[in-house]
């Protein structure tokens, strides 16, 4: 029987302990905090979306950072294993909107309480309040484990599966980059990402709270289109935040220093044409109105003093009087309404963390360290990250397994 140390009590460290110990070995379970699972039972704003009900091939699709690295791990364990498993552990789950699947009952303490019988059923041997402070590495070989207040716990093999820097609250504080750099990985540049924005434009503030949804937006860096996506965002007391700026931060985190700009175009439905008659067709219904009070019905109430001063068009002025040009200057404002990027929010605030473990260091096939033997990673603490949808929990478990299985 095999020794094996796992370092994290996570999605990716639940599902590699409980997969090690099934495979017969003597498994124990570190967890620095003071329960399992504590930064799973934030996601999804305590909903806990678990994967995304597709095939391997669109996981790897929606995979930004090293997709391929994930191909052995999403064919070995996939959503539809993933989804298999929870419920088999007695958990009834629901699809919604864009294949997300969340636990029926909305609360992701019903994830967390599967995991934790799916590892008393392994056997696996579960510590909390129990922090690893380093890692015992000789001749390229793992031997151990050296907890706080020095107490050394031998092992054969140990999983690091300690998460990335993202809410750093619940024990995300990057340890695992620092054992890793102790056996000679390389840790790719680490930058917070699936993360809200702040942005420049005071009028954004104005604007909090409001919900936009049926839009797109393009993301620009240089002048040259990086990103692409129709969806919901959201205007806040920072900038802004919701599926599609996360999605967006992704491409913008690395680039901030370069001045990205988002593009929102509000009415993607229509092109500049279809909007200038659709404008035209609400003058001509509210022709005695001035031009402050004849937008209700193209604009959410909220946004139509933004708009108005963007326009530089007089409120008071009467629609019969306002101009061909000036019409061309509103839908201008409506299809590519301008948000310059000033940062991000940063780790404290971001789902994942880009960057991480250099893949090119781990057998893909058995998330084994290639440089010291008897070293395995799970999770965000590996350089893969993606979109937001259930994607990155999936990462999760998928690597979780294999590393489980292959110890």
């Amino acid at each position: 029987m095999k020794k094996v140390v796992v370092i994290g009590g996570g999605p990716a460290g639940m599902i590699a302990a409980g997969n090690a110990a099934l495979n017969g070995n003597d498994v124990i379970l570190f967890e620095k905090n003071e329960k399992l699972g504590k930064k799973l039972y934030i996601t999804g704003k305590g909903r806990c979306n678990l994967t995304n009900a597709s095939d391997p091939e669109t996981l790897i699709k929606n995979t930004i950072g090293n997709p391929y690295f994930m191909y052995s791990a999403y064919y070995s364990f996939g959503s539809e294993r993933t989804m298999e498993f929870f419920e088999g552990l007695g958990v009834s789950l629901k699809v919604e909107r864009g294949n997300r699947v969340f636990p029926k009952s909305d609360k992701s303490s019903d994830i967390i309480k599967a995991l934790d019988k799916f590892l008393k059923n392994s056997g696996v041997n579960v510590k909390l309040n129990s922090e690893i402070v380093d890692i015992i590495i000789e001749d390229n070989k793992v031997l151990g484990v050296v907890m706080k207040g020095k107490e050394k716990v031998l092992a054969q093999s140990v999983i690091i599966a300690t998460g990335g820097l993202s809410y750093p609250v619940t024990g995300s504080d990057g340890a695992g980059y620092v054992f890793a750099k102790k056996g000679g990985h390389i840790i790719s540049g680490l930058y917070p990402s699936l993360v809200p924005l702040k942005v420049s434009q005071k009028w954004c503030y104005i604007l909090q709270g409001l919900s936009l949804k049926n839009i797109s937006i393009e993301v620009k860096i240089r002048g040259k289109s990086v990103y692409k996506d129709f969806g919901e965002m959201m205007f806040t007391h920072f900038g802004v935040t919701g599926p599609l700026i996360l999605s967006a931060s992704r491409y913008i985190t690395k680039r901030i220093s370069e001045n990205p700009e988002i593009y929102i175009d509000l009415k993607p439905a229509l092109t500049e044409k279809e909007l200038d008659l659709r404008i035209l067709k609400d003058f001509e219904k509210f022709i005695n109105r001035t031009f402050k009070n004849c937008l209700n019905e193209l604009l959410p109430q909220k946004m139509i003093p933004v708009i108005i001063e963007l326009s530089k068009i007089n409120p008071d002025k009467r629609v019969n009087e306002i101009t061909k040009e000036e019409r061309k200057r509103i839908c201008c404002l409506l299809k590519n309404l301008k948000l310059n990027i000033a940062d991000t929010r940063g780790f404290s605030e971001a789902i994942i963390t880009c960057g991480g473990v250099n893949v090119n260091e781990i057998d893909p096939s058995t998330m084994k360290s290639k440089i010291i033997d008897g070293l395995s990673f799970a999770g965000e603490v590996i350089d893969v990250d993606c979109f937001t949808g259930g994607f990155n929990l999936q990462v999760a478990f998928s690597t979780g397994y294999l590393a489980g299985i292959n110890v």
